[in-house]
């Protein structure tokens, strides 16, 4: 209650020529330099460029006497031409409420749609203005008014912003070159509206603490503010230059297509847009349905490597092994990890907060493509600060792919020895596997003991023995007719002369890789 004036900041977004600059100069009382397309570039293009800043007082609703305090309504007025979403989004970080201005005689258009998804990421609060309501017949006016707030309702309905008020309005009657004579129609009701969610920002009036969100008139002398570029202000040690971070992810529905490991998207955090490469992971199995934990990160879990983002369309996942396989099944299915995250390397260092908003897009694509190019958000829940993360940092990153092999057993070599197969390459180092356990389809646990000979397959001991019932299949045996000539005996050694079971017994090996172990280590549950 500084200066006696609470404050709303009021983001007006929508597709481009929609009326949102005629329309914050219809609301307006006071404007800042940056208002109303003042840049000289805005005005020789004829289109909003860059944020622009003016407002509007009110008396405070629930005030104990008139005029002893003011709510005032900030208006940040956002650019509208497809290019510019990097503008729209920082825009939108700094809001409290949103106005999607809507061209009536148009309805929803590719930009309106991407300006309500950023509303849905970015704030709590939306009314829709139909602007433009001049254009209209007369005779027709309202029965037009009143079918396209059907159609809004309608796309509302699935929002978090179903119910939203929407108001016709007619900012500039005439169009941008017309006489001011006609006064705007519907701005008083439209104020009516805004008088009811409130956030702390002074304008024009002089204090002595700032926040985020707040717009600010600093007087720096000696100074030469064309020297001055778009950057943060902010408190000793609360911003940290980061060169990756880990994220929470939620995948925006419209987006098109998977969100898959190793993909690079646009990364819009605060102000800043780099390009970011992307590593999706999950809980392990056994914390699947685990509580999400929305403002920080465990580096003592564990955590399961994915392919991509899982959600319900994807199941054309490409996957490595039966868990993950398992997990996009169920996706399908519409069961999806409760949380999911990405490790986000930026190709360019960024300064941010911790918790800070983070927008993934795909700006490149076609701008006049009907698609939205928004692809999923989340918030920065640790940032990786060390330029050398990768051999400092990540390696504490538990983050493992479960690998899963099978092959066969040839033979029992007595009641605690078999010989496997199958299960390696010719070529495989098969010592870097001695010690692990594996499982017979029969039902026991072996350990793989050594290499057998030099064509891939392996001696496995038994701890427990084999079963009578795995004894006899094992030794219900054809054995291949004829001799092998000279040299039986080392060819039987390498097991190139082989009994060949009645009934195959199989064997299964499996472990776990974690993604940032430089030692490439198989680890096994105990």
């Amino acid at each position: 209650m500084a200066g006696r004036r609470v404050n709303v900041n009021v983001g007006v977004l929508g597709h481009i020529d929609s009326g949102k600059t005629a329309l914050a100069r219809a609301l307006s009382t006071t404007a800042s330099t940056a208002a109303f397309d003042k840049q000289p570039q805005s005005r020789e293009r004829g289109i909003t460029l860059d944020l622009g800043f003016s407002c509007f007082a009110v008396p405070l609703p629930g005030a104990a006497e008139p005029g002893e305090a003011l709510l005032q309504v900030t208006l940040v007025d956002c650019p509208g031409h497809a290019s510019l979403i990097r503008t729209i989004i920082g825009g939108a970080q700094i809001i409290d409420l949103m106005m999607l201005v809507i061209d009536v005689t148009k309805g929803m258009q590719t930009q309106s749609a991407e300006c309500l998804v950023i509303g849905q990421i970015a704030c709590q609060k939306l009314i829709v203005v139909l602007n433009k309501i001049d254009l209209l017949a007369e005779e027709k006016r309202q029965t037009a008014i009143d079918k396209m707030t059907k159609k809004m309702q309608k796309t509302l309905e699935s929002t978090k912003f179903r119910g939203a008020p929407i108001i016709p309005v007619a900012a500039k009657p005439g169009g941008p070159e017309a006489p001011e004579t006609e006064a705007p129609q519907g701005i008083p009701e439209l104020i009516e509206v805004v008088k009811k969610v409130k956030s702390m920002q002074m304008f024009h009036t002089p204090v002595t603490t700032a926040m985020q969100g707040d717009r600010l008139g600093i007087c720096v002398t000696q100074f030469d503010p064309k020297l001055l570029e778009r950057g943060l202000v902010c408190a000793p040690e609360s911003l940290h230059t980061v060169h990756a971070a880990i994220i929470s992810v939620e995948k925006i529905s419209y987006f098109r297509g998977p969100l898959q490991t190793k993909a690079k998207f646009h990364i819009t955090v605060g102000h800043e847009t780099v390009m970011g490469r992307l590593l999706f992971f999950s809980p392990a199995p056994d914390s699947f349905d685990r509580e999400p934990v929305l403002d920080s990160f465990d580096f003592s879990q564990e955590y399961l490597f994915q392919e991509q983002y899982l959600c319900k369309d994807s199941a054309s996942a490409v996957v490595d092994s039966n868990e993950t396989n398992k997990r996009t099944s169920q996706a399908a299915e519409g069961y999806c990890p409760r949380q999911q995250w990405a490790l986000v390397e930026f190709e360019k260092p960024i300064t941010c907060p911790r918790l800070s908003l983070v927008i993934g897009s795909r700006l490149d694509a076609d701008i006049h493509a009907n698609a939205c190019r928004l692809a999923f958000h989340g918030l920065l829940l640790h940032g990786l600060e060390d330029r050398s993360y990768t051999e400092s940092i990540l390696p504490t990153l538990k983050v493992y792919k479960l690998k899963h092999k099978h092959g066969l057993v040839e033979r029992a070599m007595d009641d605690y020895s078999v010989i496997g197969r199958s299960l390696f390459k010719k070529e495989t180092n098969i010592q870097l596997f001695v010690g692990l356990k594996v499982h017979l389809s029969t039902g026991e646990l072996g350990v793989i003991d050594s290499a057998f000979g030099q064509s891939g397959k392996f001696k496995v001991h038994i701890p427990g023995g084999l079963s009578p019932e795995s004894k006899k299949i094992l030794m219900t045996a054809v054995k291949k007719r004829g001799r092998a000539g000279h040299g039986e005996v080392a060819k039987q050694e390498e097991g190139t002369e082989r009994p060949e079971p009645a009934q195959h017994v199989g064997l299964s090996l499996s472990f776990k890789r974690y993604v940032f172990d430089t030692h490439k280590r198989m680890v096994q549950s105990p």
